[in-house]
């Protein structure tokens, strides 16, 4: 670096001052001389003052803070024995230890992903910077532009840097998975060098055209689907899942953060807002629908501004807001929580989705048209949905001998599967077996209860096949007041996430195979004669009554 700066001094010498070039260089050496090339913090590494910190940020998250705190931890080991390694060593020169793993934040809106970052810059002590990625097509943004260009200037990242004034820093890059690529390059493949341990450490910026030490930063990654991270990308990062909250969980993050933190960005004192928990109960049901917190907070944001308006005219007494005022406040409900049907029916039956958003209940309807034919789709379904249906629908036929389906009902009729709202689209395979149980109900006039929710992938050989987002699922049927759910067996490891008021408040019931699912969903399970063949028609299942 000191060869570069003497080198464009000498430079700078010989240009006259009427040249354009000498703006040039004197930017440059401006960047090279602010950069922090050794400059670095010392890491707070007390674990004990880290949980503290993290506790007073985040309502709950414990695994999520126990990983960040075994990260810590790791942290402090290795500058132990780095330290002991330079006083043993006659170089004691170097006082760094290289950061590692990358973590990746990944949920839901609303979750805590950034703010999570941020606490564990302030738990570190060292300065926090955050790269929004969303929408970055250009890899120059990252990686700088070369000098020849006009108005050039470095990447994001050393701006970060530079900003920070240290070379240790917590760069949070936000929303990873909307990273794109077009003409200008693909940004995701400059992440590559950037976030890989082995290569990070000469990292070259093209407008500063010397190698940057970044294996001190700490790099620290969201997105919301991982779906969309390329492969090689996503290989370098160590996932941490953030699903979402229970409404008991939002209650107490209402109550003990987003309430204080509205009512003082409203400029009004402690006590002149109070809301007791029955009407932030309501608030969560009717005027928010989301997985983490976000519109939460901006409701009970509008309810500070309401009261300000009255402190505002001189009204300053404290004001409880009680559940029956809500509408005055906020205005009319904007959700209506999605409830179990009344009554059982024949070709309906309760499903469970993931979204971006959290978990859904879905209802699955099917019916037949006399004189039709085919399979007609509706409900924007997905390529995979649409597989699914016809996977169900293939299993069914094969399986009709045994399960007492008339055969002239596929011939003689068509079946037109729907999936309500149609507005949304929807895609996955775990919506499966609900497909199936609804067209076999359908088939053997034979409802489907309607105090079931189910969930998981089927193939043609009628096994249950596991499925993600199950913490989301429950809650969602939790959500929906449905206390009966049917999982594959493979996911009964995966309760373990669930929050345990709600594991106790919803039956479960686990399936190998789909011929448990319709004995144990169907309102009527009866006992059904097995074919008697072992390849095309069925195998050699039967189905019990229980």
């Amino acid at each position: 670096v000191e060869k570069q700066i003497k080198r464009e001094l000498d430079r700078l010498e010989r240009v006259t001052s009427a040249s354009a070039e000498g703006g040039v260089i004197r930017t440059y050496l401006d960047w090279l001389l602010e950069m922090p090339w050794r400059q670095q913090v010392e890491d707070n590494l007390d674990l004990d003052n880290a949980r503290i910190i993290l506790d007073q940020d985040h309502y709950g998250l414990e695994k999520i803070k126990e990983r960040i705190i075994e990260h810590l931890a790791t942290f402090k080991l290795k500058k132990l024995a780095q330290q002991q390694l330079l006083s043993s060593s006659a170089n004691k020169t170097s006082q760094s230890y290289t950061v590692g793993t990358v973590i990746c934040f990944a949920g839901p809106p609303g979750v805590g992903k950034t703010s999570l970052g941020q606490s564990i810059a302030r738990t570190l002590g060292r300065p926090f910077e955050r790269i929004s990625l969303g929408g970055l097509r250009d890899e120059a943004e990252l990686r700088g532009h070369r000098r020849t260009y006009i108005g050039a200037m470095p990447g994001r990242i050393v701006q970060a840097l530079h900003r920070a004034e240290v070379r240790n820093p917590v760069i949070m890059l936000d929303e990873l998975d909307k990273v794109g690529m077009d003409y200008r390059g693909d940004p995701a493949s400059v992440l590559l060098e950037i976030l890989d341990p082995q290569q990070n450490h000469s990292f070259r910026d093209l407008y500063l055209d010397l190698n940057f030490d970044l294996s001190q930063v700490l790099f620290i990654g969201t997105a919301n689907d991982l779906s969309h991270i390329p492969a090689p990308l996503l290989d370098r990062l160590e996932i941490i899942e953030l699903s979402g909250y229970s409404p008991e969980e939002k209650l107490k993050i209402a109550e003990q953060y987003l309430l204080p933190r509205q009512i003082t960005k409203a400029g009004l004192p402690e006590d002149a807002v109070k809301v007791p928990p029955s009407t932030l109960k309501l608030i969560i049901e009717y005027y928010t629908h989301e997985a983490g917190v976000r519109k939460l907070e901006q409701q009970l944001g509008n309810l500070c501004r309401k009261v300000a308006v009255c402190h505002a005219q001189g009204k300053t007494h404290s004001q409880l807001i009680h559940p029956e005022q809500l509408e005055e406040f906020l205005g009319a409900r904007q959700f209506l929580q999605s409830k179990i049907r009344s009554t059982s029916q024949s070709g309906i039956a309760t499903g469970l989705a993931w979204t971006l958003q959290g978990g859904e209940i879905l209802f699955i309807e099917a019916v037949l048209l006399p004189q039709g034919k085919d399979l007609i789709l509706t409900g924007q379904l997905g390529e995979v949905m649409q597989e699914s249906a016809e996977i169900a629908r293939s299993y069914v036929w094969s399986r009709s001998r045994s399960l007492g389906i008339d055969l002239n009902s596929f011939k003689a009729n068509g079946l037109h599967i729907h999936v309500p709202s149609g507005a949304i689209p929807k895609d996955g395979p775990s919506a499966g077996i609900t497909m199936v149980a609804a067209i076999a109900s359908l088939l053997m006039d034979n409802p489907v209860r309607n105090d079931t929710a189910m969930t998981g992938e089927v193939n043609l050989s009628g096994e249950v096949l596991a499925i993600g987002g199950v913490r989301e699922k429950v809650l969602a049927a939790h959500r929906a007041v449905i206390k009966r759910v049917l999982l594959p067996r493979h996911n009964e490891k995966d309760l373990v996430d669930v929050p345990p008021d709600v594991r106790q408040q919803i039956e479960f019931v686990f399936c190998d195979r789909i011929e448990q699912v319709l004995t144990k969903t169907l309102v009527n399970p009866r006992e059904v004669k097995s074919n008697g063949t072992n390849g095309k028609n069925g195998g050699n299942q039967v189905m019990e009554a229980r």
